[in-house]
C-alpha cells in the first residue's frame, strides 16, 4: 500500500508568497500555513514548548494576522493583529510562524 503524504496549505502556496512572521513589516497580512520550525536539534525541548505556547494563544493554521505595529529599538517586539485580538510578540519567538500573503485589495 502506498503511503501517500498529507496536502499541506504550506505545499499549496507558491514560494513567493510565503514568508516568516519575523520578517513582516507592518502592514504585512496574510494566513499562517504553518507553527513550528520542524528542526531537530538541541534546542528542540524549547521549540516544542514555544509552539504549544504559540497554538495556545490561538497561532493556528488558516488563522488570519496582520503586523500593527513595530518596536522602535531593533523593530522588536511586534504586535499582531490574530483574528480579533491583539498579541505582542519577540521577532524570534515569530521566526516560527510561516504566512502565505494575502493579496492587497485595489
Amino acid at each position: 500500500m502506498n503511503a501517500v503524504a498529507p496536502f499541506t496549505a504550506l505545499q499549496a502556496a507558491p514560494a513567493d508568497q510565503l514568508f516568516r512572521l519575523s520578517e513582516a513589516c507592518k502592514g504585512d497580512a496574510g494566513v499562517i500555513v504553518r507553527v513550528g520550525s520542524g528542526d531537530e536539534d538541541a534546542n528542540s525541548f524549547q521549540r516544542s514548548e514555544l509552539e504549544r505556547r504559540l497554538l495556545e494563544m490561538g497561532f493556528v493554521e488558516g488563522a488570519s494576522v496582520r503586523v500593527l505595529h513595530e518596536g522602535f529599538i531593533g523593530r522588536d517586539p511586534i504586535a499582531v493583529q490574530l483574528d480579533d485580538m491583539c498579541v505582542a510578540l519577540r521577532r524570534r519567538e515569530a521566526c516560527d510562524i510561516m504566512v502565505r500573503k494575502l493579496d492587497s485589495p485595489k
